[in-house]
């Protein structure tokens, strides 16, 4: 089995002013585990507007910084979005795209998440590309079909060195902040149709070299449950990673989980 990154991904999604963004760093910062190396990268994604204080407040600690979208020009008259090269600028090493709120409420699709994935490397930036499904596509057996249509139209293009660029997180749109999280026989059977899918774009080697996390109501009581699947690398987080007590629960869970 490849050796894969671990990833533990904090999403704050439309939370934290400049003052509350500090205050969660520093009581974060003292929480972290002092040992090293850390078996488990850290990754904050805050809004737009507190990257540069965010950036600034973790520069002595274990943590990257991701940005929540990007559009995929790199300028231009786009009232309202950002770029790749102004999250580089602002400090960021990862950029989550195609996540299923943006789907759903701002329309993206398929062919706009292949372009800020393209948009992302070309910047040497880290993707993580969101996938997954609705309950009522579950229901009806889709899942499969669902996940390889948002992968492959997602990935193509991609050439295969970049794989271990690129991280995907596997979110069960019906488990998002839900309460109701995937069972681990539901992670474990999704996971194993993304590496599979990975694998037919991009080869054995190279597809087994992709980290895929799990999100979708992820708690410091499930976690472990779900790094326990030798098929999933870490966790995309959203409420509990609002809370630095919670996240670092997470954290510490996936530290000295193997």
């Amino acid at each position: 089995m490849a050796q894969r990154q671990r990833l533990i991904v904090g999403n704050w999604k439309m939370h934290k002013t400049i003052p509350e963004a500090r205050d969660f760093v520093k009581q974060f910062s003292g929480l972290l585990p002092k040992s090293h190396p850390a078996k488990a990268t850290i990754v904050l994604a805050p809004p737009f507007t507190v990257l540069s204080a965010v950036a600034e407040a973790i520069k002595s600690l274990p943590v990257e910084l991701s940005g929540q979208d990007a559009h995929w020009e790199n300028l231009g008259a786009f009232t309202g979005e950002v770029s790749v090269s102004m999250l580089k600028d602002a400090g960021c090493r990862y950029v989550i795209v195609g996540h299923s709120e943006r789907r759903r409420y701002f329309g993206e699709t398929d062919a706009t998440v292949k372009k800020k994935v393209a948009a992302v490397l070309r910047h040497g930036l880290r993707p993580i590309l969101c996938v997954g499904e609705t309950w009522e596509q579950r229901s009806n057996g889709q899942t499969e079909q669902v996940l390889s249509g948002q992968l492959t139209e997602a990935l193509s293009g991609v050439e295969k060195d970049r794989a271990a660029d690129i991280v995907v997180a596997y979110e069960p749109i019906w488990a998002i902040g839900s309460g109701r999280p995937a069972t681990a026989e539901q992670a474990r059977d999704a996971h194993r149709h993304i590496r599979a899918t990975a694998t037919a774009l991009w080869g054995q080697e190279a597809g087994g070299r992709l980290p895929i996390l799990y999100g979708g109501s992820v708690t410091p009581d499930n976690i472990g449950e779900f790094l326990a699947l030798g098929e999933v690398d870490g966790a995309l987080v959203g409420g509990a990673c609002l809370d630095p007590v919670q996240f670092a629960k997470i954290l510490a869970v996936a530290q000295t989980n193997s």
